[in-house]
């Protein structure tokens, strides 16, 4: 079993966002036996605050249903628990590279360099934007995702 985790900022936009797709993605290919997904925020004003109703609309709009509804802060525990602990944006990454010991840094990465072809490597916080930002992190969100569950189906 592989375990990964999807993190941004608050865990209000973004990775769950990114979860919710991950979680269809690996039911749909028979893989959720083998890849686990969760998802955590690096500055989580308040511990258990619901998905940004925004990135819910747009995933339903999607049929997609919110995997998970409640924000909760990365731990110490979780550089142990998760194979590969992946950030949505550089900030994040390098507040994870901050709090992770140095023996788990090849753990971290950018949920974009999964998806090399769009030439980009941040998936954009769309919290202070319209609808149209969310839409765009759903997007980036099912690339990077079919590109990083790909690299997993290789490596099991």
């Amino acid at each position: 079993m592989t375990r990964v985790l999807l993190v941004c900022m608050a865990n209000v936009c973004r990775s769950p966002t990114a979860l919710t797709v991950a979680k269809q993605r690996v039911l749909e290919l028979g893989l959720a036996k083998r890849l686990e997904f969760d998802s955590a925020g690096t500055h989580v004003p308040r511990t258990g605050t619901r998905i940004d109703p925004r990135a819910a609309t747009v995933l339903a709009s999607r049929h997609y249903k919110p995997a998970k509804t409640r924000s909760r802060q990365i731990s110490a525990q979780d550089f142990q628990r998760f194979d590969l602990i992946v950030a949505m944006d550089r900030a994040n990454l390098l507040a994870l590279q901050k709090q992770c010991a140095p023996q788990q840094l090849d753990k971290l990465h950018l949920l974009l360099d999964f998806a090399p072809k769009l030439g980009l490597r941040e998936v954009p916080d769309p919290y202070y934007g319209s609808l149209a930002g969310f839409e765009r992190v759903l997007d980036l969100c099912e690339a990077g995702l079919d590109g990083l569950i790909g690299a997993q189906t290789r490596a099991l």
